[in-house]
């Protein structure tokens, strides 16, 4: 424990040069994942134990994630593992996942969890446990959590809402006649996913000329995003706006308007900004989409770990700022 208090103060006296609490760090390279720090060996007395809990690694925002986080790992000298359920609703899994790190007796949990409200019973057994819990990514329900007696647990993320407004404004403004708009929503009862819907819809109000007939939802999925897309062409053949509140499900949706003719007749917005959405950007297939910087968010994630471990007091919310990716910034920094 003495050493352990002495190399978390060394990391505090580190920090204080790796940016405050006014808003997230600088980003820099980014290290394979996988990999272990130079001068780290793993299991070394005295390094704290931080575990990465995404929901998968078949979305490749997760995969951003992760790079952000082993970033974080090689710059602190941390032993960071990283532990993801098979799908984004496979929350089942993510529970048992915590329930196992408990076990293990980890320093810190930096959780992206599936759900907002089924993990906060287990994420309390792990505070109970002396586990500091660092919350990134999708919000756990506050009134929930402090009836639980999960409090004080930081957050770190973007304002979904505003970044889902700012997306489906964009294809909003180019509505100028009577148009018929749909929206493939995320996790229901997640509160990214809620957002999103409600900042799209948000914008969508503001034009007189844009209808919103439906909303249904995808889970995150792109092969739900392109069924979803099917069926909702079948109830309203004369949709012309779509917005996706994530990427994967806005690239299902594109591939079922390749197949069907629609490509570049229907407007497209999203969330995200993968790498895998940009051609679709560069053809004009996606009309917008939103940067939310994952990487950002999975090094602070391990970063706020280490600082809560040498007892500093942390921000109860960080908010990461969005961008907003069209084929002008595609042209401008690409």
């Amino acid at each position: 424990m003495a050493r352990l208090s002495r190399f978390l103060l060394a990391l505090v006296l580190a920090l204080s040069g790796c940016g405050g609490d006014d808003g997230p760090t600088t980003a820099g390279p980014l290290i394979e994942a996988g990999s272990t720090p130079s001068g780290i060996a793993r299991g070394a007395a005295g390094v704290p134990d931080i575990v990465l809990v995404m929901k998968t690694l078949t979305n490749p925002f997760f995969v951003e994630m992760e790079r952000g986080a082993r970033r974080a790992e090689a710059e602190l000298g941390v032993n960071l593992s990283v532990r993801t359920a098979a799908q984004e609703t496979s929350i089942e899994q993510q529970i048992e996942i915590v329930r196992r790190q408990i076990e293990a007796g980890v320093d810190a949990i930096v959780i992206a969890p599936g759900d907002s409200v089924e993990l906060i019973p287990v994420l309390k057994q792990a505070r109970d446990a002396g586990i500091q819990v660092i919350n990134i990514d999708n919000r756990l329900d506050p009134e929930l959590s402090a009836r639980q007696g999960l409090r004080d647990v930081p957050f770190i993320s973007v304002d979904n809402e505003q970044g889902a407004y700012l997306a489906a404004r964009h294809i909003s403004q180019r509505i100028t006649t009577p148009t018929q708009v749909a929206i493939l929503e995320g996790i229901r009862g997640a509160v990214n996913a809620e957002d999103r819907k409600n900042g799209a819809l948000r914008a969508f109000a503001e034009n007189p000329h844009g209808h919103v007939v439906a909303r249904e939802t995808a889970n995150w999925k792109i092969d739900e995003g392109y069924e979803m897309t099917r069926e909702l062409f079948a109830r309203h053949p004369d949709l012309g706006a779509l917005f996706a509140a994530n990427d994967m499900m806005a690239l299902g949706a594109i591939q079922y308007l390749r197949e069907t003719g629609r490509d570049g007749e229907v407007l497209v917005a999203a969330f995200d900004a993968l790498e895998e959405a940009m051609p679709a950007l560069r053809t004009g297939s996606l009309a917008v989409t939103i940067d939310q910087q994952a990487a950002e968010q999975g090094y602070l994630g391990v970063q706020y770990a280490v600082r809560a471990l040498a007892g500093e007091a942390l921000p109860g919310e960080t908010v990461i700022d969005v961008l907003v990716v069209d084929a002008t910034w595609l042209a401008a920094n690409r």
